[in-house]
């Protein structure tokens, strides 16, 4: 039996939001289940109705995004917090950064192709984080002034936890690569890296890989323009 995915649309533009729920009501998969025009009316929403994946906008009147994201993670839309999928358009998000810190399961651009858009609410549904590589490496050189240009000790210790392999694997996942692409890399099954993957984040207290990302850079494990595909 196929589990229904309840889909919640957050976005000040009504256009977009009736685009999204054309596309979705295709999927015998999805179903969308509630709309806002804001954070501020998502939270009202989210407290009386069952939502599995919210698609957050950033940019909205009387609550942004990132806020709404923050609080929704932090329980305030009611029990069950669904996971949030950041909707932006990149050239004008500066607080994209700033959503993944708050708590959301990945962003996507509000441009991107059906298929992907799909792909991706199934994917934060299952647990998984969805950070598209090249959008993540753009991501954050854009942000990359606004990083830490030194090492900060209390979170460097906690990277002290970690075996040299670990550090090896947080570095590709900060890079961008997928688990078959770490497991080619590094020579391993794909089965080894996502144990890896598990207890870097249970070691370092982070929900997915998104807080993953953010925390090298934030570390300085990785640099802005390290590494390549």
């Amino acid at each position: 039996m196929t589990t229904t995915i309840r889909v919640m649309l957050v976005d000040d533009q009504a256009l977009l939001r009736t685009g999204f729920r054309m596309v979705l009501a295709a999927q015998p998969d999805m179903e969308v289940v509630a709309e806002a025009g804001d954070g501020a009316e998502a939270l009202d929403v989210l407290r009386s109705r069952a939502v599995d994946v919210v698609l957050m906008d950033v940019r909205m009147p009387n609550l942004d995004g990132v806020e709404a994201t923050r609080r929704i993670c932090g329980g305030e839309g009611g029990p069950g917090a669904p996971k949030v999928l950041i909707l932006t358009t990149f050239d004008l998000d500066e607080y994209a950064f700033s959503a993944l810190k708050a708590g959301a399961g990945g962003f996507m651009l509000k441009d991107v192709p059906p298929d992907e858009l799909l792909s991706a609410i199934r994917s934060v549904h299952s647990g998984d984080a969805v950070v598209a590589p090249s959008t993540t490496r753009r991501l954050i050189d854009r942000f990359s002034t606004v990083l830490p240009s030194a090492v900060e000790q209390p979170v460097a210790r906690e990277l002290e936890r970690l075996t040299d392999r670990e550090r090896e694997v947080l570095v590709l996942i900060a890079q961008g690569l997928s688990n078959g692409e770490i497991a080619a890399r590094l020579v391993l099954s794909e089965a080894t890296v996502k144990t890896h993957v598990g207890r870097i984040l249970g070691k370092l207290g982070l929900r997915d890989r998104v807080q993953a990302v953010v925390l090298a850079y934030e570390t300085g494990l990785v640099r802005a323009g390290d590494g390549s595909r």
